[in-house]
């Protein structure tokens, strides 16, 4: 096993808890740090979250749609092995590069 690099330190982090009750608090909280300026690649980290539910997935779908809408790509970093296994039993593993 492998270890996953560190983000950047201009990186977006996810919070501990991203479930369906703050799901649309932290969706708000990370569109508007999406437009600041970042180069081709928005990075993300996810070494934080622990506590999660299928909502998580929605949140990171929602933040790549509108990063690629810039005309960029979602980096995802430090994704917990349970959140991978989730999205891959959702079929979406693939649309989130680490």
């Amino acid at each position: 096993m492998t270890a996953e690099p560190m983000p950047p330190a201009e990186a977006l982090a996810l919070p501990a808890k991203l479930t369906m009750g703050t799901a649309t608090a932290e969706l708000e909280r990370l569109l508007p740090l999406l437009k600041r300026p970042q180069g081709p690649a928005v990075t993300l980290d996810a070494g934080a979250l622990e506590v999660f539910d299928s909502s998580a997935i929605a949140i990171l779908l929602e933040l790549r749609r509108e990063v690629l809408r810039q005309g960029r790509e979602l980096r995802v970093h430090r994704l917990p092995s349970r959140l991978r296994d989730l999205m891959a039993l959702y079929g979406v593993g693939d649309l989130l590069p680490a």
